[in-house]
């Protein structure tokens, strides 16, 4: 796949990003490379292969999901400009 200076052209303004006229040519030389590569990946075999998160077997340790710091929420709410009832009160931004 080629990719032309018209090609780029339209991937800049679709992005949003200014490239100036004299770019224009290197930017689609190095997007003609890349596609290359993605062309040669597609043509390796991977039937079978499972699809893998990490190159190496490891699982994390798990703990416990234990509740540390809880039950402060009159600490919590001493920082508070304004609270009621247990809450944080905010005016009011929806009429």
């Amino acid at each position: 796949m080629s990719v032309t200076k018209d090609d780029v052209r339209k991937v800049a303004r679709l992005s949003r990003i200014a490239v100036s006229e004299d770019r224009l040519e290197p930017l689609a030389s190095e997007l003609t490379a890349i596609m290359g590569w993605i062309e040669q990946l597609n043509e390796v075999d991977v039937e079978g292969i499972e699809p893998m998160t990490s190159v190496v077997d490891a699982t994390l340790p798990l703990r416990d999901d234990v509740v540390t710091d809880g039950d402060i929420r009159d600490q919590v709410l001493a920082n508070a400009p304004k609270s009621e009832d247990g809450f944080f009160v905010v005016p009011r931004s929806v009429e």
